[in-house]
């Protein structure tokens, strides 16, 4: 199938520390098959355990599995040529290896390429790939929809669906691999540079408001026998889910984002509704003890740039001093426009005099190149079709409840 730019496409083809505890496993799917894809690496074990009761061999096992579908991309047990037939065929007979499929896929003018993905239970998320010269940077979901109601984000018009399960989120990274055709074992030259170099946590969804299944699954991001991205590579973006952010920094210890947006509560209150449950103190406060916080390891503050509403030289000069003390960098982002939005972009000069007294106060202040615009796959911009079913036609239709 051939590619172009700025056309739709269709396709339905298909170390960080253990886990402390192990959480019974849901059977995923009507059949009985357990999706191993997104599995923590001890529930794993775990369940190989029911197979073979061999606890010597349990390790190699594991380490066999996680390699394959992590490292080489596999999607089917049959492959695993370094696992002896008879074994492969009791994992086939418990487990299966599934992913979202994908559905659309989007390319804009400048590279951006944007996901359409289809979970098991039918609804829907999105992922956008950033090509640049010398990093590439995937930005996934953690939930389908959101409940934040951001009012200058597009993803925020979306009510909540569900939270992701780990294996939705991982399932997003290997179908882009698989789109952008990064598996070694698939003929990738072995001196060939990876394509996905960075992980950010910033499309659709709050990933605090499902912090069990962004840890698992990025703990398997960070594995270096799984996807085996350092976590100085992995950025996770919160609105201020305050009681969540020093476990953040304990279990996970990945860059953190904060989308900031606005000086005053009064103006927050509006633009990030959640600030009226733990307002800019309270947050900022939570950000001076995050552990592993440091010039190394700096917060990044996300303010998207919004006409006559947060961009004045008053709005920079609070801001520096409301951050004054926090290792940090402050992304200046130009606001991404959406069918409806009540809001403006500011203009170019407003934006450069804003970034000049951040950046007069010692504090990086990149103004962000807005990407993918022409299939709205920019910042903010992301939103699937997927709503929230009512129990009872779940019941009547007999669609596969999460």
């Amino acid at each position: 199938m051939q590619i172009s730019q700025g056309k739709i496409m269709s396709n339905n083809e298909s170390g960080m520390p253990l886990i402390p505890h192990v959480k019974p496993i849901e059977k995923l799917r009507t059949s009985g098959k357990i999706n191993i894809v997104g599995m923590p690496r001890k529930v794993l074990a775990s369940e190989l355990l029911t197979i073979t009761p061999k606890p010597k061999s349990i390790k190699m096992r594991e380490t066999q599995i996680w390699n394959w579908i992590y490292q080489k991309g596999a999607k089917s047990f049959d492959i695993m040529t370094n696992i002896s037939k008879e074994y492969r065929e009791n994992l086939k007979r418990k487990f299966s290896i599934e992913r979202p499929t994908l559905t659309k896929k989007q390319i804009s003018c400048d590279g951006t390429r944007k996901y359409l993905l289809r979970l098991h239970d039918g609804n829907e998320i999105e992922a956008v790939y950033i090509p640049e010269k010398n990093r590439g940077t995937l930005c996934i979901s953690s939930q389908v929809g959101c409940t934040l109601n951001c009012s200058f984000c597009f993803t925020g018009t979306q009510k909540l669906v569900r939270n992701l399960k780990s294996e939705d989120i991982i399932g997003q990274i290997l179908v882009v691999r698989d789109d952008l055709n990064e598996w070694p074992y698939n003929g990738m030259p072995k001196d060939r540079k990876r394509q996905i170099s960075n992980i950010v946590m910033m499309g659709m969804g709050e990933p605090l408001y499902n912090y069990d299944s962004v840890r698992d699954a990025l703990h398997i991001v960070m594995d270096n026998e799984g996807i085996a991205l350092s976590k100085k590579r992995i950025t996770l973006s919160t609105s201020g889910v305050v009681p969540e952010i020093e476990k953040t920094g304990h279990e996970i210890g990945c860059l953190l984002a904060i989308s900031f947006h606005a000086t005053t509560d009064e103006v927050r209150n509006n633009l990030v509704p959640i600030n009226r449950k733990w307002n800019i103190e309270k947050l900022l406060n939570a950000l001076r003890s995050y552990p592993s916080l440091s010039n190394s390891q700096r917060i990044t503050f996300e303010y998207v740039m919004l006409k006559d509403v947060n961009d004045s030289d008053l709005d920079a000069k609070r801001l520096v001093k409301l951050i004054a003390g926090i290792p940090a960098k402050i992304n200046l982002i130009p606001f991404n426009p959406w069918p409806g939005s009540p809001y403006q972009r500011s203009t170019k000069k407003r934006i450069n005099s804003f970034a000049k007294i951040v950046n007069r106060a010692g504090y990086a202040s990149p103004i962000r190149s807005p990407r993918g615009e022409d299939i709205m796959a920019a910042c903010g911009q992301l939103k699937s079709e997927s709503i929230k079913l009512k129990k009872n036609l779940f019941e009547d239709k007999k669609i596969f409840k999460t």
